[in-house]
């Protein structure tokens, strides 16, 4: 159980501190570079002055969540549900952070909360609106950016509202490893389906079987041919795919969808970073099949976030669960923890520590 001391937040009230900063250089093409980011101290802030009237509040950020999405943000497109970062500012993410002084009644210095923060050591945040309070449990903090996050959030509501899963379905999971993949692989263990996920390492396939209860797992970098994979591993089809990949994945997964089956489009990480996205091939088995496909964000389902934080907040409680993160200590190593995100070499939930409280 991880406690808030109020006295800690005293200490640092009064004090002018120099603010470490993760800054976007520039807009980016194709996959991300560290060097497309720069580590900076930015000008001095005085912590016991959040504006008068600004219904704001001053933060010190404590985690960090790398995801995918903001690739997106980093390059100059504005038809997006989210607006491109601005170059030479601070990157903006999902954190949990400690309230350090508030002008916002429903927050107070010593609160924990969630929610967009800067990838800064210290924030000042004036769109309370989106930030979530936090009760100390026996849950840690950093799975509020995880599995009791929008990763977690995603997975639930995409599996059960827009896969509409039935006992019995076969599942096919992508990323499977990944913040979002090795939660729907385990709900739909849990609501009596058949799951195969696949991800890009050994030892990830491992661990997919061994600690997160997959009935099967491939490695696709080792697969000649992924609808070949397909097909020893769901020689009836699959019932549901959860895409977190797109690309020639999607199309496989097409190739061996069943009658009636369901495809929910989350991520598709590696189109990502491509100037001219890869084609999507065998679109004619939405029509021989009557396949459903819908693309989803999270942030359509926000009326169920109650019930899933209960839901899912039980089954870890019990044991059901089980969620893998991938620490980083230091704000400085943002961005190579989130350059990793584009390679896999992260294992799980993506998480930088910036700060112990």
């Amino acid at each position: 159980m991880e406690k808030v001391e109020e006295a800690a937040v005293d200490q640092l009230l009064g004090k002018t501190v120099e603010n470490k900063q993760i800054i976007l250089k520039g807009y980016i093409e194709g996959i991300p570079k560290e060097s497309d980011m720069e580590l900076k101290i930015g000008k001095k802030l005085n912590l016991d002055k959040v504006p008068k009237g600004s219904n704001g509040l001053l933060v010190k950020n404590l985690y960090l969540s790398c995801d995918p999405f903001m690739r997106g943000r980093m390059r100059d497109f504005t038809g997006s549900y989210l607006p491109p970062f601005v170059p030479g500012e601070v990157i903006e993410g999902f954190g949990v952070s400690k309230v350090l002084d508030s002008d916002n009644p429903d927050f107070k210095p010593g609160d924990i909360i969630s929610g967009f923060t800067g990838w800064e050591e210290y924030s000042l945040i004036y769109n309370t609106e989106q930030l979530r309070k936090i009760q100390a449990d026996d849950m840690p903090l950093s799975y509020h950016i995880g599995l009791l996050g929008m990763p977690g959030f995603t997975a639930y509501a995409g599996f059960y509202e827009v896969c509409t899963p039935k006992k019995g379905d076969y599942v096919f999971v992508s990323a499977a490893s990944g913040a979002v993949g090795q939660l729907v692989g385990q709900l739909a263990k849990l609501h009596g389906c058949y799951v195969v996920g696949c991800a890009g390492t050994k030892q990830k396939v491992d661990i997919l079987k061994s600690k997160l209860g997959f009935d099967g797992a491939f490695n696709y970098k080792e697969e000649a041919d992924i609808d070949k994979a397909l097909k020893r591993h769901f020689p009836e089809g699959i019932d549901i795919y959860f895409d977190n990949v797109g690309g020639s994945i999607l199309g496989a997964a097409l190739l061996n969808m069943r009658i009636h089956g369901r495809i929910a489009i989350c991520g598709m990480v590696s189109q990502q970073s491509l100037s001219n996205p890869q084609g999507i091939h065998n679109l004619f088995q939405l029509i021989t099949k009557r396949v459903k496909m819908q693309g989803f964000l999270q942030s359509d389902y926000l009326h169920l976030f109650p019930r899933f934080l209960k839901d899912v907040s039980s089954l870890y409680k019990q044991g059901k669960i089980t969620y893998l993160e991938d620490m980083n200590e230091g704000l400085e190593s943002g961005p190579s923890a989130f350059v990793g995100l584009f390679s896999g070499r992260n294992m799980g939930k993506q998480v930088i520590r910036v700060a112990h409280h």
